[in-house]
């Protein structure tokens, strides 16, 4: 995909959303994804579909988590997990749930803007969920101090804060077995860096018998 390409099918949306798009800006040695936290670890809030205001209320507690946690840096930067940095949330969950191996997910920095609608134009952007009121993301801090994502269910809408999400033995773990599962639907270009990015940390701290 070419560079007008992109900016017309994934920055603009992201745009509309209050999030201005800074290209090849992430930082080294960020986790590749986050996954296999436990109850314990995560902080947040839901609101079931049916909530007055929705998408006002998610915006208004994903800002409040997104401050309180340290998502936003002094000049409001973090990043986005985008499925390969062009295809939208919809293709990835379509190719997910048909069997299809979804595209691999990259981080993407942003910058949020002062008039910013996440959990609207946002989700109806179809990069950061499925439409208005219905989010479907992961971002992280630019220093990995915080994981925050957001997800739908059958009743209403779940975003979770972990901390620190580096130092979870149960993220670790599971980032540990994602990269040796062997399958032949696995993500092999995320498994890879996946690898690599563990094996850029100190011994292993969850490793043992």
């Amino acid at each position: 995909m070419g560079t007008q390409e992109r900016e017309r099918k994934v920055y603009r949306p992201l745009r509309r959303a209050g999030l201005e798009v800074i290209p090849n800006a992430v930082p080294d040695g960020m986790m590749p994804f986050v996954s296999g936290y436990r109850t314990e670890e995560v902080s947040g809030f839901s609101h079931r579909y049916d909530t007055p205001r929705l998408v006002e209320r998610l915006n208004e507690d994903w800002y409040e988590l997104a401050v309180s946690s340290g998502l936003l840096d002094h000049q409001r930067e973090f990043l986005v997990q985008l499925p390969q940095g062009i295809r939208t949330h919809r293709a990835f969950l379509q190719d997910m749930h048909s069997g299809r191996r979804p595209a691999p997910v990259v981080w993407t920095r942003v910058r949020l803007l002062d008039c910013w609608d996440i959990m609207g134009r946002g989700a109806e952007s179809a990069f950061l969920g499925i439409h208005a009121g219905h989010p479907g993301f992961g971002m992280m801090a630019l220093d990995g101090s915080v994981y925050i994502s957001a997800s739908t269910g059958e009743t209403g809408v779940d975003v979770l804060a972990v901390h620190h999400p580096d130092r979870s033995e149960n993220i670790l773990r599971a980032l540990e077995w994602f990269a040796l599962w062997d399958d032949p639907y696995a993500d092999r270009e995320l498994q890879e860096r996946t690898a690599v990015w563990l094996a850029g940390r100190a011994p292993s701290a969850v490793s043992g018998p």
